[in-house]
């Protein structure tokens, strides 16, 4: 059986940042990534704060591009999902199914997914009129009102995408203030298509085919508000940005986490030598594309000097 130098799970911006740099180490390297490169960043329709992007740019723009120099260093990639790993000696394993790959080192790039509300009504609206990424289904929703759930970054960039397409746009958030940076609150503050509901959650969705309306609950006062949909336009569009929970259920119990995060030093490696996490899913204090991509950067250095040791 073929031993690759390094296994990447994930083909995030970490793991494609990796991945760029084990192909120009000539690492013989595999990625696995079970859906499309991309991650999160693909819900993302404009970057502002990413160094060197002074035009517009995009989620998936910025992965076509780091996809490119991953197969011009000649990295190999199949699409499989991760059924379970062997982190420990020095050569390590990676079952996808019936299938299992080997490697001498290991970068986990699972990244994390989008938080569910878990109230009535969600699964039901699911895609039909209830989303979690304005970038896709924005567009869906023209002429509308819609909802947009939290209050950081995630939510504010994407309410103020959503305003080229919706007649309004309420940002419904739990606490009274904002988490997102100053600069993007500001933008929402000024933009005339854009309010606030603050204090407030979702407690319920309903409707027949399509969302007619919700229940509302003020934390503050316990008071509920029922929203309805304008009789004009039948239904209103929600989307959900209240966080992320990593990917690593994988990994429990062989793996050093904290509260669901695996916990790396600065040079990513994780408790098991040879094995090294990035990006989101590892403990850290920012979770932005360029933290995400020096994550990459550094684990695949690592591992290349890991593997020198043996």
């Amino acid at each position: 059986m073929k031993t690759y130098d390094l296994i990447i799970i994930g083909a995030g911006p970490a793991g494609l940042a990796a991945g760029i740099y084990a192909g120009r180490a000539m690492l013989d390297t595999l990625i696995i990534e079970k859906d499309i490169e991309g991650g999160q960043i693909l819900q993302t329709s404009e970057i502002e704060n990413y160094p060197g992007s002074l035009e517009v740019e995009s989620g998936p723009t910025l992965i076509d591009r780091m996809d490119a120099q991953v197969k011009k260093f000649g990295v190999d990639k199949v699409t499989a999902t991760v059924t379970d790993v062997v982190l420990d000696g020095q050569v390590k394993a990676v079952r996808c199914g019936n299938e299992i790959f080997q490697a001498k080192t290991i970068i986990i790039a699972g990244g994390a997914a989008a938080v569910s509300l878990g109230i009535e009504g969600e699964e039901k609206f699911r895609g039909r009129g209830l989303s979690y990424c304005a970038t896709c289904d924005g567009p869906f929703f023209r002429g509308l009102h819609v909802y947009v759930v939290g209050g950081g970054d995630s939510a504010i960039q994407e309410a103020l995408y959503l305003t080229k397409f919706a007649k309004k746009v309420t940002v419904i958030h739990r606490r009274q203030e904002l988490r997102a940076a100053k600069s993007l609150q500001e933008k929402a503050f000024k933009n005339e298509k854009i309010d606030f509901m603050l204090d407030s959650v979702i407690r319920e969705i309903h409707g027949g085919d399509v969302i007619e309306g919700m229940t509302l609950e003020n934390l503050k006062n316990g008071k509920t508000t029922e929203i309805k949909a304008d009789p004009n336009d039948g239904t209103f569009g929600i989307f959900v940005f209240a966080g992320y929970k990593p990917k690593s259920e994988l990994y429990s119990g062989k793996l050093h986490m904290e509260n669901g995060y695996i916990v790396t030093d600065e040079d990513m490696h994780t408790n098991f030598p040879g094995v090294f996490a990035v990006g989101d899913i590892r403990k850290k204090s920012l979770r932005q594309v360029a933290t995400a991509v020096a994550d990459g950067a550094i684990a695949a250095v690592q591992a290349e000097t890991y593997i020198e040791s043996l």
